[in-house]
């Protein structure tokens, strides 16, 4: 009889050659049914968009960290300063000693809500020149545009004045720092996002790109005209193109469309249409898989590993052993499928990875693949 030394080698041989020739068939599981989505969360309204502000200013108070007087921008920048402050100075060099001003870019968004006249929101600012940091600053009254807005050709729009202490939020990059409420809007910034023609009203709904195609499209507009169909007696909503949708306004909201775009986005939809992407990062090992992706029947050998996907009788040579996870295969196995499988038989990521990879570069990968 064999030694329990023996007999246990036996054992850990016969689990290590289990796991070297296996052959997995992948197969479909029941479809498993998703939670109602609302609109509002695959959808946005067209219209409503953010608005990037941006300026040039001047930090002082710096601690002999500014640009420095070799800086001759930054010495003009603090002379047409201080000549504002009725504080001339015959020529910027006369500041060659001044090094605690710097010459910054500064940076903010308005949210696709719109804001208000006299709200305030936070800014960025980051030095320009060769300043080594912008700790203990403070930021200049300081005028910034959105230069996709101009009254005339060429003439930016100041939505805002931006001003206030420079906050260093990464120790290890003192050249960039933050103003919370830096910037105090002089314009209204409103969203309008309603299309008037003669006397109809209507929105246009956007899909994010994630979900965007013919069928979602036609999806979304369905379930729209469904959930109004009682209401108001005939389709408001039609799909203008993979990822537009079109919806009129009905007569009774048109005093009120706020509360029509509200009921509009709350509207469900079942199961909404995922684009198919592959998504891996192989630094950190992470594969993220969205949408219905699918493979062609192939036969995948990875180092000790032999994995079949597909229709049954698509295989490797009958003398190779093999133990099948599932008896009964699918001949449109999905990607999840597989990686599940995969993780069964405890495939290290970047070996899942690999696989991937050469699923795609052979054409058996169905999606759009992305790698960092």
């Amino acid at each position: 009889m064999p030694t329990s030394q023996n007999h246990y080698s036996h054992r850990i041989a016969q689990s290590a050659f289990a796991i070297a020739v296996a052959i997995i068939t992948v197969c479909g599981s029941g479809s498993v049914s998703e939670a109602r989505v609302r609109l509002q969360h695959i959808c946005s309204v067209a219209g409503q968009q953010e608005i990037k502000l941006t300026g040039m200013g001047l930090v002082v108070g710096l601690g002999g960290t500014g640009d420095g007087g070799r800086s001759l921008p930054a010495m003009q920048a603090l002379a047409t300063a201080l000549q504002n402050n009725n504080n001339p100075v015959l020529s910027p060099l006369d500041l060659r000693d001044s090094k605690n001003a710097a010459i910054v870019m500064i940076e903010a968004t308005i949210p696709k809500t719109g804001l208000r006249r006299g709200q305030r929101i936070d800014c960025y600012v980051s030095s320009v020149m060769g300043a080594k940091s912008l700790r203990g600053g403070r930021l200049l009254f300081a005028p910034v545009e959105a230069p996709s807005v101009t009254r005339d050709v060429g003439a930016p729009v100041a939505l805002g004045f931006a001003s206030g202490p420079v906050y260093i939020e990464d120790d290890l990059v003192q050249t960039s720092g933050k103003i919370p409420g830096g910037i105090t809007l002089q314009e209204d910034t409103l969203s309008y996002f309603i299309n008037r023609a003669d006397d109809k009203q209507g929105i246009t709904l956007l899909l994010d790109a994630s979900h965007s195609s013919f069928h979602s499209a036609y999806e979304v507009a369905r379930v729209i005209n469904s959930e109004f169909a009682f209401e108001v007696g005939r389709s408001v909503a039609q799909a203008t193109g993979p990822g537009t949708i079109s919806v009129d306004i009905p007569q009774q909201y048109h005093r009120d469309p706020v509360k029509f775009v509200a009921l509009l986005l709350n509207v469900g939809i079942d199961n909404p249409h995922t684009q198919a992407r592959v998504v891996v990062n192989a630094k950190t090992g992470t594969v993220i898989v969205t949408g219905e992706v699918e493979l062609s029947p192939v036969i995948i050998t990875h180092r000790n590993l032999t994995v079949r996907v597909g229709a049954p009788g698509f295989g490797p040579p009958p003398e190779v052993r093999f133990s099948a996870i599932s008896p009964e295969p699918d001949p449109s196995p999905s990607l999840e499928q597989l990686v599940e499988a995969l993780n069964l038989l405890r495939v290290p990521p970047e070996g899942v990875i690999d696989i991937l990879r050469e699923l795609n570069r052979t054409g058996k990968l169905h999606a759009e693949f992305i790698e960092y």
